[in-house]
């Protein structure tokens, strides 16, 4: 019961952990929430009654999907430039900017040149953000509640989905981007709250505000006890530890040692498995993806259960990633998506074939099924495993490196996804997603690395 306790968020000590989880997580609902938005807006925009002066075919539709991941490239970029020089609290100011500004765009556009802007803002947005706000996290929490603040990040984007989903099937499109824009203010305001976080400012020898901010984020201001102490003391000499360890810079030769290049290894594929299993390509077209299933239920109402399993599905992932570990959720997801993903492939081809009608609801389950094991593994613990997978003296620069190589996966998948659907068909483009996760899970069962509780500051 004691370990219970000591490993509950709603710990005493911990709460203020958990409230600036919370406050940074506001800009990954929001992401979330213009990721949601684009799938129900297809619908609307190709139809003779858009609420737009203009309509979109099947090649603005790609470059719509798409310009999220340049866009998110290009955040990773900027983020992992500034990460170090300017600080985490900075970045995470910053990012309130550009996404106010998508918003703006979409209620604005009069032509699809304002929504590609706004796409590739959300991208921004969601690029910066994937890759400050999983550092950020792993600096204030504490090893033992770590995965599961971190899987939060997940939780937040789809919870933001699942509203992107709701507002765009069921508010006129201008009305969206008038409730959206609060987030951003709401998300500036409460991180004026937050202090930098104590590992930042120990290398950045600001001994003082180090001590101020480890006591915040204990939860200790009236004064340390002699364990709160105790860490302190022990971050402080790991960090110069380290720091002595780093006298010289950075060089490649730090990211070609053998743990560093089975932590890329391991990266690349984990990035390759997320995208090409399809999962996020899922979410951005889902009511396209209905429509191509043959299913008979209407094709919003099913996005929103979707939007609904992805939450249950992270939330899953966060209550049992600090307790089996991120492996066994990595393997289970894997090999539940490529399983599910088969039989929707199959469903659909001999839909074409033969009446299935008596069954019309079976493209429904099949995607319930792929997207929550998606959600327990390949999404919800993602960029817990992403972040520790990295040794300690390289893990900003190599975890931007990755993230910059996601966003060009996510790029290129967006792009190739309704055009895959279009010229091949739902069946071929679900096993093409189901082969890719079966490698993946074969992969991780052979050489991915367990990370539960490792040192975010010691290899």
């Amino acid at each position: 019961m004691s370990n219970f306790l000591q490993n509950s968020l709603l710990n005493q000590k911990t709460r203020y952990q958990l409230l600036a989880t919370v406050i940074v997580n506001i800009i990954t609902f929001g992401h979330g929430v213009g990721v949601g938005w684009l799938s129900p807006t297809l619908t609307k925009i190709q139809t003779p009654d858009t609420p737009l002066d203009f309509q979109v075919g099947i090649d603005e539709i790609s470059w719509l999907g798409s310009m999220l991941g340049l866009g998110s490239l290009f955040g990773n970029l900027t983020i992992a430039f500034l990460l170090e020089r300017m600080g985490r609290k900075f970045c995470i100011y910053l990012l309130a900017g550009p996404y106010a500004c998508l918003w703006i765009l979409i209620y604005c556009a009069s032509n699809v040149s304002y929504l590609y802007v706004a796409r590739f803002l959300c991208g921004f947005t969601g690029g910066a953000g994937y890759l400050i706000v999983p550092i950020y996290i792993s600096e204030v929490a504490d090893s033992s509640i770590r995965g599961s603040l971190t899987s939060m990040v997940m939780l937040s984007v789809n919870l933001g989905v699942l509203v992107g989903y709701i507002l765009s099937t069921y508010l006129a499109y201008h009305v969206v981007p008038f409730l959206a824009v609060i987030l951003p203010i709401v998300y500036f305001l409460a991180n004026l709250l937050l202090p930098e976080t104590a590992p930042y400012l120990l290398r950045h020898k600001q001994p003082h505000a180090a001590e101020t901010s480890f006591k915040y984020y204990q939860n200790q201001q009236r004064g340390m006890g002699q364990a709160s102490k105790a860490d302190f003391e022990e971050l402080r000499l790991a960090i110069d530890a380290q720091e002595a360890q780093n006298t010289t810079a950075l060089t490649y030769k730090d990211l070609i040692t053998k743990p560093a290049l089975k932590a890329f290894a391991a990266s690349v594929v984990l990035s390759m498995g997320y995208q090409f299993s399809g999962i996020f390509s899922f979410i951005n077209y889902m009511s396209t993806i209905f429509e191509a299933s043959g299913s008979i239920l209407d094709v919003n109402t099913c996005t929103i259960i979707i939007g609904v399993v992805q939450i249950v599905g992270v939330y899953t992932s966060t209550i049992f990633v600090d307790i089996i570990g991120r492996r066994i959720l990595m393997l289970i997801s894997t090999l539940g998506v490529a399983l599910g993903c088969i039989v929707f492939g199959c469903f659909t081809y001999y839909a074409q074939q033969y009446d299935l009608s008596d069954v019309n609801w079976l493209p429904l389950v099949l995607m319930i099924i792929i997207i929550y094991l998606g959600n327990v593994g390949l999404i919800g613990v993602f960029f817990v495993v992403l972040v520790e997978l990295f040794p300690a003296k390289i893990r900003s620069l190599a975890t931007s490196i990755s993230v910059v190589f996601l966003s060009v996966l996510v790029f290129c998948t967006l792009k190739l996804f309704p055009l895959l659907l279009h010229y091949f068909g739902i069946s071929v483009t679900m096993w093409f997603s189901a082969a890719s996760s079966f490698l993946t899970f074969v992969y991780f069962l052979l050489f991915l690395p367990e990370t539960k509780g490792k040192s975010m500051i010691k290899d």
